[in-house]
C-alpha cells in the first residue's frame, strides 16, 4: 500500500523510528508499515551528537538510498527545514524522492535547527515557510509523495500563533500537518478539533519530551493519522549499548550478556546471509570469455 492508502486507512499507523538498514530491517520484518527515518537519529547514532543542525542533506539522503535498497516500506523522511530556502528544499525534493522517499517532512526553523523538543528554536517567517511548501509540492515527481508540514511555533510564539500558521501550511498545499510539541492534552484536542477531517494529522512521541506520552490507540482516538516514535530505538540502544561495554570491559566476557545478544548463526540468520549467498552462486564459473 502507498502512505497515501495507508493513512486513510481505519486505524492509526505507526512509523517507528530508523537510522540505518538494520534497524529498518529488523522493523519491517516485525511488522511496520511504514518507517521513519529521523534526522536526530542520524545525529545520535553516527556522529553521537545531538540534533543541533549537523546532518547535512547529503548524509539524509545517503541514509534513505541506504534504506531503500533494503525495505520495501513507505519511508517517511525528516528534512529538517529543507536545509535552506525554497530553492534548496526543491532540490531536498527531487534528491530525497530519487533516493527512495515517499515523504518528506518541512519544518518552519531557521538555519541551523534542532530538536523540536529543546528550548532556544527560532523560526522563519510565516510567508517564507508557506514558500517553501509551494516549491516542494511543485518539485515532486509522483503524485503520491507527501509533503508534511510541521510547525515549531508553541514554545516560540505560543499556542494560537502555532494554530494559525498551521492553518497557513494547510492552505498551501499541505498533505499532512505536524503541530510539534503540545505541551498538554488540552492543546493536542485543540489541534484535532481544527484540522481533523481536513487531512491528515500527525504526533511525535519522545521519552522525556514536551507533550504527553500516549500509546498509538488512544492518538487514532483523538484524530491523529500518524504517530511517529522517531529516536526511541536510539534511546533503547544506547541503554543497552552501555549495559553490554560496562558488563564486557568489567568481567572481559560476553558470558553474562549472552542472553541479551544474537550469536553470530542468529545474527546471519537475521540478514539472510545464507540467501544472499546462494543467490550470488548462480554467478560463479559464468566467465563469458571464450
Amino acid at each position: 500500500m502507498t502512505l497515501k492508502q495507508l493513512l486513510a486507512a481505519p486505524d492509526i499507523l505507526l512509523a517507528p523510528g530508523v537510522y540505518d538498514g538494520l534497524t529498518a530491517l529488523i522493523a519491517e520484518r516485525l511488522g511496520a508499515r511504514a518507517l521513519y527515518l529521523s534526522g536526530a537519529s542520524i545525529a545520535y547514532s553516527r556522529f553521537g551528537r545531538p540534533d543541533i543542525g549537523l546532518v547535512s542533506m547529503a548524509e539524509v539522503a545517503d541514509t534513505v538510498g541506504v534504506l531503500r535498497d533494503r525495505v520495501a516500506l513507505p519511508i517517511i523522511v525528516d528534512a529538517d527545514n529543507g536545509f535552506g530556502n525554497a530553492l534548496n528544499v526543491q532540490r531536498t525534493m527531487a534528491v530525497f524522492e530519487r533516493m527512495g522517499a515517499n515523504a518528506l517532512q518541512l519544518e518552519d526553523q531557521t538555519l541551523p535547527k534542532r530538536c523540536g523538543h529543546l528550548d532556544g528554536k527560532a523560526l522563519v517567517t510565516s510567508a517564507e515557510m508557506v514558500g517553501k511548501i509551494h516549491a516542494a509540492c511543485d518539485a515532486r515527481r509522483a503524485p503520491d509523495t507527501l509533503v508534511i508540514a510541521r510547525t515549531d511555533a508553541i514554545s516560540v510564539e505560543g499556542f494560537e500563533a502555532a494554530l494559525e500558521r498551521a492553518e497557513a501550511y494547510v492552505e498551501a498545499g499541505a498533505d499532512v500537518l505536524f503541530v510539534e510539541a503540545p505541551q498538554s492534552v488540552d492543546q493536542m484536542h485543540a489541534i484535532v478539533a481544527r484540522f481533523a477531517g481536513r487531512l491528515p494529522l500527525m504526533a511525535n512521541m519522545v521519552e522525556g519530551g514536551q507533550t504527553p506520552m500516549m500509546d498509538a490507540a488512544r492518538l487514532g482516538e483523538l484524530g491523529f493519522r500518524l504517530v511517529i516514535f522517531p529516536g526511541g530505538i536510539v534511546r533503547a540502544l544506547a541503554a543497552t549499548a552501555e549495559d553490554y561495554y560496562g558488563n564486557l570491559l568489567a568481567t572481559g566476557s560476553n558470558a553474562g550478556f549472552r542472553e541479551r545478544m544474537h550469536d553470530f548463526r542468529g545474527l546471519n540468520d537475521l540478514l539472510g546471509t545464507a540467501d544472499l549467498l546462494a543467490s550470488g552462486k548462480k554467478y560463479e564459473g559464468t566467465g563469458r570469455g571464450d
